[in-house]
């Protein structure tokens, strides 16, 4: 009989733990300090300003070879034409879903589109809201509507990382679950989730109106989804308690936060799961309107033709380029957040296609390109949130339309193909070069 241990390996499970810190929160990690022009241009590097021109830097000979098989306005008409094979005789009433990505404190650039989506007057009253990790709190405040603004605001514009974490000692954090504190998180939670803001969760679900948020069970590695509503709709101390702890498991960064402790009981044995971010497995996830049980087999493919989903990304579509320190932590932590940001794009090209297929209209904010990004998405400093949360409140007040392409089908979001290393620096400008294909293979776009 062969017996297997799991060791750790120091250098790689240090590393680990430190890209962890960016794991669920789709933000770049600060990897940049301290390297400057100077520096960088000794080493042959690129600086800063070179980094951000270097998406402009192409081999156009074999960028044109490599263009992508799919013209965009090919795309969005293929995705209308498709969305009408499944529109019913008789429309069903008009869904509302709002989807919310985890983010840190990048979540306070969606604090700010809602807020400001309620200044238009235009907000709607969300059928179903999804919240991964910051995502989960906003979704709260969100699913209670506009009148929680204000505290929506707050949490969002002056809350300091000392009021989220308290950070451990390194040697003793390398030797334990985390390497910070949660317990200041835990507070806000209790202060935010009051025991009459639960009952409001509750009389909302009894409406019919659905909040869920994402978890990670650790052990088993698996998305857990929670029906927030049916917890607080219990109105037990038990139930409460529940309400609060699954809020702190989705935003428990692994490594960086402890994981959160929660009592089961399956066929009347007891257990304890170790509950983490939700962004660990998911970025983000889509869930339907409520409806009866009964009514389920009678509801056509088309039912929710028409509706709306609403995604807002904590977060920019594609990360600002950094310069990384030539050292193990600082790579590794940057391959993660690298491989972050591309599950974030590769969940909302899931959730186009669930659109596509189903009839919804599928609209997306995330953080301008133009928006200079915080380093880390841990760092909860109130200056820089405000000016997220103004930059999202501009965005919605300012009438400009919500993305409705997939990730890679907007300028300057193709691959960068090469045959080579003499390049051109065609700039964002060329949007021909950068772009989509202009000489697509054909789609079959189905009849109606």
């Amino acid at each position: 009989m062969v017996r297997t241990f799991t060791r750790p390996v120091p250098a790689l499970g240090l590393a680990l733990l430190m890209g962890a810190v960016v794991l669920g929160c789709a933000g770049p990690s600060a990897v940049g300090d301290r390297l400057t022009p100077g520096r960088l241009r000794s080493r042959g590097d690129r600086t800063p300003a070179e980094l951000k021109a270097s998406v402009g830097w192409l081999d156009l000979e074999a960028q044109e070879a490599g263009r992508s098989t799919i013209r965009t306005e090919d795309l969005l008409a293929f995705a209308e034409k498709a969305r009408a094979t499944v529109k019913p005789p008789v429309p069903f009433p008009k869904k509302h879903i709002l989807v919310i990505t985890g983010g840190g404190s990048y979540g306070a650039y969606p604090a700010g589109v809602l807020v400001g989506w309620t200044a238009t007057g235009t907000r709607p009253e969300f059928d179903v809201v999804t919240g991964i990790s910051t995502g989960a709190l906003l979704g709260a405040f969100a699913f209670l509507g506009a009148s929680e603004d204000a505290e929506l605001q707050r949490c969002y514009t002056t809350l300091r990382s000392s009021d989220i974490y308290r950070k451990n000692r390194l040697i003793p954090a390398l030797l334990s679950e985390s390497l910070a504190d949660s317990s200041p998180l835990n507070r806000v939670i209790h202060q935010v989730a009051t025991d009459a803001r639960i009952a409001q969760f509750a009389a909302e679900h009894r409406k019919g109106r659905r909040f869920y948020v994402g978890t990670t069970d650790l052990d088993a590695r698996r998305a857990v989804v929670w029906d927030m509503g049916a917890i607080a709709a219990r109105d037990t101390p038990q139930s409460r308690e529940l309400f609060r702890k699954v809020l702190l498991a989705s935003a428990s960064i692994p490594g960086f936060f402890p994981p959160v402790r929660i009592p089961v009981t399956v066929d009347g044995k007891r257990f304890v799961e170790r509950h983490i971010d939700g962004g660990t497995t998911s970025s983000m996830f889509f869930a339907p309107p409520w409806v009866p049980h009964a009514e389920h087999e009678k509801l056509p493919a088309g039912w929710l033709h028409g509706s709306e989903v609403y995604v807002l990304v904590a977060g920019k579509m594609y990360p600002d380029p950094t310069p990384v320190k030539p050292r193990t932590f600082a790579i590794a932590s940057n391959a993660i957040s690298t491989i972050v940001y591309d599950q974030t794009r590769s969940d909302l090209h899931k959730l186009f296609l669930l659109t596509t297929m189903t009839g919804m209209n599928y609209n997306v904010s995330v953080i301008p390109e133009r928006v200079q990004s915080p380093l880390s998405s841990t760092d909860f400093d109130p200056h820089e949130m405000k000016r997220l949360f103004d930059e999202g409140m501009q965005w919605a007040q300012s009438g400009v339309k919500w993305r409705i392409t997939p990730p890679g089908y907007e300028p300057g979001e193709g691959a960068k193909y090469r045959s080579g290393t003499v390049l051109t620096d065609t700039g964002r400008a060329a949007t021909g070069t950068l772009g989509p294909p202009s000489s697509p293979i054909p789609m079959a776009v189905p009849e109606k």
